[in-house]
């Protein structure tokens, strides 16, 4: 009853001093819709929980399911087949795959411009090209995509990869490697357990230029109802810039009310990291408003992942996404000035 009563007075309390409503929603029945995410509840799915914590959703005429995914789960599968009417894809590389196996979706907002994606090293590491002198550990995952394009573009070595498992302590024991993460979240258990402060390589600085957790939908519903996706993709950039630049705390609440293992240091520890390295509000966001996506932008990452045999070349990568939905300013007017 407690935590339903403190989201209920945030969200009138943000209701009553924000009028961001672009649909009569009083005295409307509220359109249903239903949005998965990749993994368990985090900071790094912060701006759709604060947009349906705080009311954004609902002011946009929304009644907003979110469905958490996990180790366990597959919502992207639920996407094309009906299940689920948007979906939090882990980055670009998701999108292309769509078009070469011919799945109806489409990418529909990028609320992260750079992949959170990241090598931690230990203290001496001075720069980013002394990791190819490190044993690294680097997830299935990882090895078919962006590693790849380290091989490609900075001549790293297969050789020196040892098999990660989401685990820091193979890390911790070799002085002379480096483990992938997030740069949300493994840097801080590494300060936490083992009281030392890592040196941290955001790929993205490197030139690995993915978008991150981009909103998906169908291609039916774009066609039929693109009134449902504009608010969704407006409403989720509020919930965005309300998240990093306002009171996170109705977003956080419901977060840990999904993930009783989240704590608050973590969850402040991200939102930091998020605001620090431009995470999500950098770029053309900063122009264009949160979500947005360039043509150009994607042609780039399109032909580093062609170069690195990661993407077949004659993908029709512009079918991956649409901008119909984006770069229209929403909500910039709430960034600190």
């Amino acid at each position: 009853m407690q935590f339903a009563k403190f989201i209920a007075v945030a969200a009138a309390a943000i209701a009553g001093a924000l009028d961001l409503s672009p649909v009569a929603a009083q005295g409307q029945a509220l359109d249903k819709v239903r949005f998965g995410t990749n993994w368990v509840a985090e900071a790094e799915h912060g701006g759709f929980y604060q947009a349906l914590a705080d009311g954004t959703y609902a002011k946009y005429g929304l009644d907003v399911s979110i469905v958490p995914g996990g180790p366990n789960v597959n919502n992207r599968i639920l996407l094309p087949v009906g299940k689920l009417d948007f979906f939090m894809s882990a980055n670009t590389l998701q999108s292309f795959d769509a078009v070469e196996h011919n799945i109806p979706t489409v990418a529909v907002a990028a609320s992260f411009q750079k992949d959170p994606q990241v090598f931690v090293a230990h203290p001496d590491v001075a720069k980013f090209e002394d990791l190819k002198t490190r044993t690294l550990f680097v997830s299935k995952e990882g090895m078919t995509t962006y590693f790849q394009w380290l091989k490609a573009d900075y001549g790293f070595d297969e050789a020196k990869v040892k098999p990660y498992t989401f685990n820091a302590q193979p890390f911790l024991a070799d002085k002379n490697s480096a483990m992938q993460g997030y740069v949300t979240s493994e840097p801080f258990a590494i300060e936490t357990q083992a009281r030392f402060k890592p040196k941290v390589f955001l790929l993205a600085d490197y030139g690995f230029d993915a978008y991150s957790t981009l909103i998906e939908t169908r291609r039916d519903l774009v066609a039929r109802r693109p009134d449902l996706v504009q608010r969704f993709v407006d409403a989720s950039a509020i919930g965005w810039y309300h998240y990093l630049y306002g009171d996170s705390r109705p977003g956080n609440a419901l977060i840990k009310k999904q993930n009783p293992e989240m704590t608050d240091a973590l969850l402040a520890y991200s939102i930091a990291r998020m605001k620090d390295h431009g995470i999500v509000d950098s770029g053309d966001a900063v122009k264009l408003g949160i979500g947005a996506m360039s043509d150009a932008h994607m042609k780039s990452f399109f032909d580093k992942m062609v170069r690195a045999g990661v993407v077949k070349p004659g993908t029709d990568y512009k079918r991956a996404y649409t901008l119909q939905f984006v770069n229209k300013g929403v909500g910039v007017e709430l960034r600190p000035k």
